[in-house]
């Protein structure tokens, strides 16, 4: 009996995880934070994994707060400005009580 409620269990979460939306690309290396000279674009925008509150988990937050704390400031690497994607990202920074002055020109649009 026990071993079915585990696999109930594992399975549930399995679905929960891949269900919840997009990662984060913090640009690491297996959880290694770079030294980056300039950012990517995010491809999608953030998913219940980031907006539900039930789905977060905390080092998936910290990775987004610490690429924005680093790199806000940073141009994108494709010289081009920000993205309505980027910007949904930003503000779920913004939203998590992050400084907005370490994304003030991706908030104002300059990059």
């Amino acid at each position: 009996m026990s071993i079915l409620l585990f696999g109930a269990v594992a399975t549930a979460c399995a679905v929960t995880a891949s269900d919840s939306g997009p990662r984060f690309d913090d640009e690491s290396a297996d959880g290694a934070a770079a030294e980056l000279s300039c950012m990517k674009h995010q491809p999608q925008a953030p998913g219940s994994r980031y907006t539900d509150a039930s789905h977060r988990r905390t080092d998936e937050l910290l990775a987004l707060l610490r690429y924005y704390t680093a790199n806000g400031g940073k141009p994108y690497c494709d010289g081009k400005s920000v993205t309505d994607v980027d910007r949904q990202w930003v503000d779920l920074y913004l939203q998590l009580g992050a400084d907005r002055g370490n994304v003030t020109a991706l908030v104002d649009g300059a990059r």
